[in-house]
């Protein structure tokens, strides 16, 4: 009872502090730490140097490529003008009369194509704020309205998405991020249609008041404490500054380039490329005895992502000015994302190597009976929460629990591409609870707070993405893996 009681201790801990802006790389270890030292049969030192380190560097090894080019991908999508362009076209096309909408797909566009959703709210935000005024429409919308195009679908739902929440099952479950894809796009759907509705209903309500744009200092930067919140994102809000016009904005469809690169290349190296390659070789122990099942998702992603960012080098060389520096910041920009996320795999690990720990598997594991889907869903969810991180959360779980749950899912008759898109849309539903990174940055960059701007967040991030996960796992059950 003690050591159950301790491990609810430091994950309340870690839940509170990293709200307060304490950094993941020290409340990680210190916290695992404190749980051990409560548990006095337990070697303290062997936990941090061969547990703990043990799952942080199996975690950076596996995945640090998918953060590096991720980073540097939005980055250059960014000092193009790129991510302007696609903002400020899809918001002409569909005018003031729909500005939510426009808002919400443009933002969807680039985070589907595997922008980071710093640089989309970065891109977009200014956007948003001038057509909103002209619209007549609150404020206090716009980061809702940001979070339904940039923190749900595109992130954990629609298949293909390169974010990290889609690519971490991959190698657990031995699937690509096309994993269920016509469930996928239904819950995709679900989101969208309900967030859409939500939003519009809110805008209805407003107007019905009377209530505009309201009076803002736009200009107004964001408090210490929410810049720190950001650069424990990866992102540094000093470094943000207006795209210069004077240097020539691309085209609309050399803008999309680079992203229907993204998704159709890894739909081709996913289903064709690789499986026409003899990768027999991967069975030798030099090559970690393992197979092609599981890194064909990951080595899909790596390939389209590299060749997308050379097309997109190429096509923007003369608007890249300083290319070097652009490099480099999206390089520094993966570092501190996946180091925060390692920190807390090793947690999840040290936590998971407690005598503790088997009666809280024992007890997650029966939730949901004899359908592994609810049980897994829940786990995911509750760690993304206490997180405040989506892949946190997902790769706490599935370190300590992945087996567990494939060889129930195998028993059960669930598909593993079933297990992957439960699990990836479970980590988009807790996870924007108002001690989240993503959150505050994105009400720091729009200069409102939590009081103004954070129901809709929590109602289009958090309680709609939960409903389209019981749909899921409900149609999943009914109809199996499609």
């Amino acid at each position: 009872m003690m050591g159950i009681l301790a491990i609810a201790v430091a994950l309340g801990l870690l839940m509170y502090l990293a709200y307060r802006g304490f950094s993941l790389l020290i409340l990680a270890p210190v916290l695992a730490a404190l749980v051990v030292l409560v548990s006095v049969d337990t070697p303290l030192l062997a936990s941090y140097t061969q547990v703990f380190m043990g799952a942080a560097g199996d975690f950076i090894v596996r995945y640090f490529p998918l953060f590096l080019l991720g980073a540097v991908f939005g980055k250059l999508m960014e000092d193009s003008g790129s991510a302007e362009v696609l903002a400020s076209a899809i918001v002409e096309r569909l005018g003031d009369a729909r500005a939510i909408l426009a808002v919400v797909l443009s933002c969807a566009v680039m985070t589907y194509g595997g922008v980071s959703l710093f640089v989309v709210a970065f891109a977009v935000y200014p956007i948003a704020a001038a057509l909103f005024r002209k619209a007549s429409l609150p404020k206090r919308l716009i980061p809702g309205t940001i979070a339904l195009g940039a923190f749900t679908f595109t992130m954990t739902a629609l298949p293909g998405t390169p974010a990290i929440q889609n690519a971490i099952p991959m190698p657990f479950f031995g699937t690509s991020s096309f994993a269920a894809p016509g469930l996928g796009i239904l819950t995709s759907l679900v989101m969208l249609g309900l967030g859409q509705a939500w939003l519009s209903y809110r805008t209805g309500k407003a107007r019905a008041a009377g209530e505009g744009y309201g009076e803002h200092d736009e200009e107004a930067p964001a408090a210490p404490h929410l810049r720190e919140h950001a650069a424990g994102e990866g992102f540094d809000l000093a470094e943000v500054a207006p795209h210069q016009p004077d240097k020539g904005l691309p085209s609309l469809p050399l803008a999309l380039l680079p992203i229907v690169l993204v998704i159709a290349l890894n739909l081709l190296f996913t289903a064709v490329v690789i499986p026409a390659m003899d990768t027999d070789y991967l069975a030798e122990s030099q090559y970690g005895a393992t197979t092609i099942e599981s890194v064909r998702g990951v080595w899909s992603v790596i390939a389209a992502l590299v060749s997308s960012i050379m097309v997109l080098i190429l096509t923007n060389r003369s608007r890249l000015m300083a290319l070097t520096s652009t490099l480099d910041s999206g390089a520094n920009a993966s570092l501190l994302p996946i180091f925060n996320t390692a920190s807390l795999v090793g947690f999840g690990s040290v936590i998971a190597s407690l005598a503790a720990f088997d009666a809280i598997s024992v007890w997650v594991t029966s939730i949901g009976g004899d359908n592994p889907l609810i049980s897994l869903a829940v786990a995911v969810n509750l760690l993304a929460g206490i997180t405040g991180s989506a892949s946190g959360g997902m790769s706490i779980a599935l370190a300590t629990l992945g087996d567990t749950y494939l060889a129930m899912g195998q028993a059960a008759g669930v598909s593993p591409e079933l297990l992957h898109r439960v699990t990836a849309v479970a980590t988009g539903g807790l996870d924007a609870l108002p001690h989240n990174g993503a959150v505050i940055t994105l009400l720091s960059i729009c200069g409102l707070t939590h009081r103004q701007a954070y129901l809709d967040i929590a109602v289009v991030a958090v309680l709609i993405p939960i409903i389209s996960l019981v749909l899921l796992i409900t149609a999943g059950t009914l109809f199996g893996s499609f």
